[in-house]
């Protein structure tokens, strides 16, 4: 790949493949510590970094950044991400999870429906896709905030109906008083028990 990445295997030795999309706030030392942390549970995980090596502070330098952004890379970023993690993995050629977070949440549900036999399952933070997901095939488990600035609760009411008349197996838990952003303990909204909860949800789904 032409952008940078972080990488990790167990110690010992590769093992099912996760690729870890992070939000905008780019790839910052919190998403290098979780990809960490699912290694060390026996996942090989790959973060490639979808906003060009910039890292951000501020909401609103984050969403110009990726305003910014070219679609079509970080979407060609994204599927390739997923094809050299599939032959990293313990079982090269079996399917891959995908971990997402807000903007890459959003990208991660548009990835299962273009690589359907890639992807097995997706686990969603406080991110939302408009796509039809017909054809997808994969399982996916939704985190949601229940006081998200960004993300409606209509968004993420559609997206779960799309979901559901396509048939696909969906787990979607809300947290209550959360906020965007809320597993993310770099960040003013993180909520550590709310984060515990889902932290152990992801990890049993997985």
């Amino acid at each position: 790949m032409s952008d940078s990445a972080y990488f990790v295997s167990p110690p010992t030795g590769p093992g099912p493949g996760v690729l870890l999309l992070h939000s905008w706030w780019g790839l910052t030392p919190f998403f290098r510590r979780l990809a960490d942390r699912l290694s060390e549970v026996g996942f090989t995980v790959l973060v490639p970094d979808l906003t060009a090596g910039e890292t951000f502070e501020e909401e609103e330098e984050a969403q110009e950044h990726l305003a910014s952004l070219d679609a079509d890379r970080l979407a060609s970023l994204t599927l390739a991400s997923a094809g050299i993690l599939q032959e990293k993995s313990g079982h090269p050629g079996d399917p891959i999870s995908v971990v997402g977070f807000s903007m890459g949440a959003s990208l991660g549900l548009w990835a299962s429906v273009r690589l359907p036999d890639q992807i097995a399952k997706v686990v969603a933070f406080y991110g939302t896709q408009s796509v039809d997901f017909v054809g997808a095939t994969a399982a996916y488990q939704l985190h949601f905030a229940t006081d998200d600035h960004i993300l409606s609760d209509d968004d993420a009411a559609f997206m779960e109906a799309t979901m559901g008349m396509a048939g696909l197996t969906v787990a979607a838990y809300r947290y209550s008083g959360a906020s965007h952003f809320f597993f993310e303990r770099d960040r003013g909204e993180h909520d550590p028990e709310a984060a515990s909860v889902a932290w152990d949800r992801m990890i049993a789904f997985l």
